[in-house]
């Protein structure tokens, strides 16, 4: 009896710590647990280069930047470009019919714009109504609306009527990129609001995702190179290009469907029929100049920081398009063929299943619209002006886009 009683209890002392022992694990554990919830929402916030900044301070940095720049960096320009260029120099301003897009954007608006004012997109973009519908992430919702909206480091800056409403919304069933939906126009009509009213029009991301915009009409503003470059040098640029003629007859369409009454697009194309002389002042074919937009912005950014999507092949093999962004962005591939159908009615390829949606996701009726029917000839004269500049671009990019 006596043994047995002196065995309990140096059971009872050699039980005793272990037990400890795996209550302070478990404590441990929870603390553990606990840190690793609320560093999901401090990373996130970690502060950046700019994040916050007045818009006179960078309107100054802007200008003595370009002052130095042009100095040390610009050199002679281009002949070849000089060359093509000295017939069908830009007016001041260009004649543009529509001053909008067919797409929605964020107007000039005093700083205190309410949140639930901007971020939404037009139902008729999308044939679900789904089209500014913010993507939510897993991660996202794990942390409880942890997050913060930062500049973005990735943006579409063209070009009108390319294909950048579909790259777009393609992109967005990405999980490490956020986009807002409408287009802020900052860099060309909203500058002046300055960076917290941009900064604050961007979605809400966690570390490791990318923030991105598109707004097609940077390509072809001025000013635009030298406004982002001052905003970071190390934004990635994606211009998404399509022949320079379909593009101008797809601008023209658009504008067509809103001013039934516009003159002919045979009228517009020329400044003189019998001569053939085209109307350079007119933005549907200023745009498609892209040699002469992209020697702008190569003043400010290398071309490894600027990706070319084809308009073309967008839609012929969406996968193949989508799998370069997703590299140029440093992503996983995780957009592939199965994410895709091609809808025979509209000509172009649909999402079969948007992020947080068991719909598929086409397109809406302001998009795919047919075209007029124009004079072969006039679109023969129209091929021959651009020839030279496609060559230019070709030249420059190292890319064939067989427009030609």
């Amino acid at each position: 009896m006596e043994y047995s009683l002196f065995c309990h209890h140096l059971y009872a002392l050699s039980v005793s710590p272990v037990k400890k022992k795996l209550g302070l694990l478990f404590i441990m554990l929870l603390l553990w647990v606990y840190m690793l919830y609320s560093c999901v929402g401090f990373c996130a916030t970690m502060p950046r280069r700019l994040l916050v900044d007045n818009s006179n301070n960078n309107r100054a940095r802007e200008t003595e930047f370009v002052g130095k720049y042009a100095e040390a960096e610009s050199g002679r320009p281009d002949p070849v470009m000089s060359k093509l260029l000295s017939e069908h120099r830009a007016q001041s301003s260009w004649t543009d019919l529509e001053s909008d897009y067919d797409e929605p954007t964020f107007r000039r608006a005093p700083r205190g714009f309410a949140k639930n004012d901007v971020e939404v997109d037009r139902a008729d973009d999308w044939e679900d109504g789904r089209g500014g519908e913010p993507r939510v992430s897993p991660l996202s919702s794990f942390s409880s609306g942890s997050g913060s909206k930062k500049l973005p480091q990735a943006i579409i800056i063209g070009v009108k009527k390319g294909g950048t409403r579909a790259l777009l919304e393609f992109l967005r069933v990405h999980p490490d990129i956020r986009a807002v939906g409408a287009e802020p126009h900052f860099f060309d009509r909203n500058y002046d609001n300055g960076l917290a009213w941009y900064r604050d029009l961007m979605p809400k991301t966690l570390e490791g995702q990318i923030t991105m915009e598109k707004t097609p009409s940077y390509f072809v503003t001025r000013e635009a190179p030298a406004r982002i470059y001052a905003l970071s040098r190390d934004t990635k640029l994606i211009v998404v290009v399509r022949d320079p003629v379909t593009r101008a007859i797809s601008d023209y369409t658009q504008t067509l469907s809103k001013k039934p009454d516009i003159p002919t697009f045979e009228s517009l194309t020329f400044k003189n029929r019998t001569t053939g002389l085209i109307d350079t002042s007119w933005s549907a074919i200023q745009i498609g100049i892209y040699a002469k937009h992209l020697d702008n912005w190569l003043q400010y950014f290398p071309m490894v920081q600027i990706l070319f999507v084809s308009g073309e092949r967008l839609i012929t093999d969406p996968a193949g398009e989508l799998g370069r962004v997703q590299d140029f962005l440093g992503l996983k591939r995780i957009i592939t063929d199965k994410h895709f159908y091609f809808n025979q009615t509209k000509g172009f390829p649909c999402l079969k299943k948007a992020e947080g949606s068991s719909k598929p996701h086409c397109l809406g009726k302001t998009k795919g619209r047919t075209h007029p029917n124009i004079d072969p000839e006039v679109v023969q004269r129209f091929r021959d002006f651009y020839r030279p500049f496609n060559m230019k671009f070709y030249q420059m990019t190292g890319h064939n886009f067989g427009w030609d």
